[in-house]
C-alpha cells in the first residue's frame, strides 16, 4: 500500500484482482477498496503465506482452501463462483532451498489438479495465482544453472505439464508463444535491473475458454514487489 498499489488499483480497474502472499489478517488492513467486494484466506501462522480477492461481480458462492485440512492451514486458495465459470486464486507452496519441501509440494500439485478437475466437470476454470515454477527454459533467465533449484525442478515442470494435459492452457503463452517476460525478480544480485527474472505467475484456463483470451500481458513496468502483476481479459 505505501508502494503504489491503490494507484495501480485505480488506474488499472480490473474487474476482479487476486492477490498471493498477503501475509497478513483482514483485521490488520486499514485499508478499504470502494466498489470491491473483498474475500480473504489467511494462514493460522501470523505473517506468512494468504490469498485475496477483491471483485466488482458478487460470486455466486466462496470456498476456501482445499476440503483437506491439511493442506488448508496455509491460507492458499480462494473459489469464486460466478454463473459462467470459477476463478480459484492459488499461492502454491515453495520448495525451499535444498528443496527441502519437494515432497510436500508433489502432494500438494496432485491434490490441487484434483480439485480443478473437480470444479471444470461443472463449468470452466480460470485459474490465478503464483505457482512457483518456470514451466520452459524460456520462462527464466538462466535456466542451465537453476536446474536443481526451486522452482525449474525437472519435477516441478512435470507437474505443470500435468496440469496442462488435464486440461488446461496456460494464456500467456497460448496467446504469446515465443516472448521472453518474466514476473518476479529476486530482491539480490540487482536482479531485476538486469532483468534476471523468472515467470512463475500464471493465469491457467480451461482448454475449452482458451478462445475467448482477448489478452494476457505481465506488466513488468509496474514496480512495488518483488513480483509484478499478470492480467488477461476473457471474454465470458
Amino acid at each position: 500500500m505505501t508502494k503504489g498499489f491503490a494507484e495501480f488499483l485505480q488506474e488499472a480497474a480490473p474487474d476482479i484482482i487476486c492477490l498471493q502472499e498477503t501475509k497478513m489478517q483482514r483485521e490488520q488492513a486499514d485499508f478499504v477498496f470502494p466498489g470491491y467486494e473483498e474475500y480473504w484466506n489467511s494462514a493460522e501462522r501470523k505473517g506468512y503465506s494468504g490469498t485475496a480477492v477483491f471483485t466488482k461481480v458478487k460470486p455466486l458462492a466462496v470456498t476456501y482452501g482445499l476440503g483437506q485440512e491439511e493442506h488448508d492451514k496455509e491460507g492458499r486458495v480462494i473459489t469464486l463462483e460466478f454463473a459462467s465459470f470459477y476463478l480459484v486464486t492459488v499461492y502454491t507452496p515453495n520448495s525451499k532451498d535444498g528443496l527441502a519441501r519437494l515432497d510436500y509440494r508433489m502432494v500438494w500439485e496432485d491434490v490441487f489438479r484434483a480439485y480443478l478437475q473437480e470444479l471444470d466437470a461443472k463449468k470452466p476454470v480460470v485459474v490465478c495465482g503464483d505457482l512457483n515454477v518456470a514451466a520452459e527454459e524460456i520462462d527464466l533467465k538462466n535456466p542451465k544453472t537453476n536446474r536443481r533449484n526451486a522452482g525449474f525442478t525437472d519435477e516441478e515442470r512435470a507437474k505443470f505439464r500435468e496440469l496442462k494435459a488435464a486440461g488446461f492452457t496456460d494464456s500467456f503463452r497460448y496467446l504469446h508463444p515465443e516472448e521472453v517476460k518474466y514476473s518476479w525478480w529476486s530482491y539480490r544480485f540487482k536482479a531485476r535491473e538486469k532483468n534476471a527474472g523468472w515467470r512463475i505467475d500464471y493465469f491457467v484456463v480451461s482448454d475449452r475458454i482458451a478462445d475467448k483470451l482477448q489478452s494476457a500481458e505481465i506488466h513488468n513496468e509496474v514496480f512495488g514487489s518483488d513480483h509484478c502483476p499478470v492480467s488477461i481479459e476473457l471474454d465470458v
